[in-house]
């Protein structure tokens, strides 16, 4: 049913549960012609009963978009390519689906003609940063309704009761299951849990808790053999040596290596971050996939890269993950790093043998076409070309500032000790 009171057409993104369908309801109460948004980014989800669920509320149209092709070389491969990993723990699998959701957001609103856009992130996390920095980004013009920051929608709904008494007055279907004890996001890079008992860093999750792996004490008992080929420090082919095939496709590729991961319990982290509001958070994560190609990727870098090309780049690492975690993937700063990134990668070639077991990916080999590795140079039997005798001129050399620091050193102490 098309709004009756003109203020317009809002592309909602939707999830079905129940704060996006109580969302949808309260908009088309408002005067609203509401379009959902359904994004597939690899989540268990039901998308056929989410769009039927959206119509029998009222949206005019639901769109239901397969972003994880997208997804994968053009957010998690680039994060890959960058060892992009937060405060040193967290592989940002929730950061990197943002500005991938957010981005056909835009696109749909676009095609629509839509003044406004709107989501259902709270007022106390992090995507509600992350989306609307991707839609002032990309599209500057279009108003952001965001009901978890309304005056009005907070007065009318403070928790989980009210929205369940409004979704049965407005005959909304909900799941009569009780709410779960944490709340979860998941998509093909990773799944979060965090809130409800999580809130407590000292309460340790439930093994039952998790639904991407096994407890690596539960996983295969003999270890698993791949390899994964890289061109210009890109996934490009992966071949299981142990159980066999190959895979070159990137979607296939990745999810292969989620249940490689699945199946030896690889990906776990339990950490407390900082969220870019500036409120610490508790979150639990299981990232497989991704966690392999990091070991992977950092393994090939390491025998394909010049030193201090790697140094440089190792500097603008925590950067890059930064703001993608604080929602600046569409920035001109981020434009920067990725160019940088992009440099860094060239030549980044090769294949990199790994050995999943019990919880680790370890890494047993790599060979790179572009190797800086020479071994008869590092050899102990081969001179190489290398003169040993060259390496006292460079200990002296080095050790110059070292001796300096050392006689002023003395000589403070022997002034200290003329004044007792």
């Amino acid at each position: 049913m098309a709004s009756t009171n003109g203020k317009g057409k809002v592309v909602l993104a939707y999830s079905g549960g129940l704060d996006t369908s109580c969302i949808l309801k309260w908009l088309i109460e408002q005067g609203y012609e509401v379009v959902a948004y359904i994004a597939n980014v690899g989540q268990d989800e039901d998308f056929e009963a989410a769009r039927q669920k959206a119509e029998a509320i009222g949206a005019t149209r639901v769109y239901v978009e397969d972003l994880r092709h997208e997804f994968v070389t053009d957010y998690i491969f680039p994060a890959v390519r960058a060892n992009a990993i937060y405060e040193g723990r967290y592989m940002l699998g929730t950061s990197l689906a943002r500005p991938c959701i957010a981005k056909r957001h835009v696109e749909i609103a676009r095609k629509e003609n839509c003044r406004f856009v709107s989501h259902g992130a709270t007022g106390k996390g992090n995507d509600q940063v992350r989306f609307e920095l991707t839609y002032y980004a990309l599209a500057p013009d279009l108003q952001v309704i965001a009901p978890w920051r309304n005056p009005e929608f907070l007065a009318r709904f403070k928790g989980r009761p009210d929205l369940m008494e409004y979704a049965h007055q407005q005959k909304i279907p909900v799941s009569a299951t009780p709410a779960a004890p944490y709340s979860t996001d998941e998509n093909l890079f990773h799944i979060s849990y965090e809130s409800g008992v999580l809130e407590d860093p000292r309460t340790a999750p439930a093994e039952e808790m998790f639904r991407m792996t096994v407890s690596p004490h539960a996983a295969e008992e003999k270890p698993e053999e791949i390899e994964i080929h890289f061109k210009d420090g890109t996934p490009i082919k992966l071949v299981n040596r142990t159980r066999g095939g190959v895979w070159e496709d990137p979607l296939a590729l990745f999810m292969t290596l989620n249940d490689a991961g699945r199946r030896h319990g690889i990906g776990r982290i339990d950490i407390v971050e900082n969220r870019f509001i500036g409120i610490k958070s508790r979150g639990v994560y299981e990232t497989p996939g991704g966690t392999i190609l990091r070991e992977a990727h950092m393994d090939i870098e390491g025998i394909a890269m010049d030193r201090e090309v790697l140094r440089l780049r190792d500097m603008f690492t925590p950067k890059f993950a930064e703001l993608i975690y604080n929602g600046f993937w569409f920035s001109p700063e981020m434009d920067f790093l990725m160019a940088a990134i992009d440099k860094s990668q060239e030549a980044i070639d090769g294949v990199v043998v790994l050995s999943l077991y019990r919880g680790r990916a370890m890494v047993i080999g790599r060979e790179s076409p572009s190797s800086l590795y020479d071994r008869d140079l590092v050899s102990m039997d081969i001179e190489g070309g290398f003169n040993p005798l060259d390496s006292e001129g460079f200990i002296k050399i080095n050790a110059i500032r070292l001796k300096a620091h050392h006689a002023i050193m003395q000589k403070r102490a022997q002034r200290t000790a003329a004044l007792r």
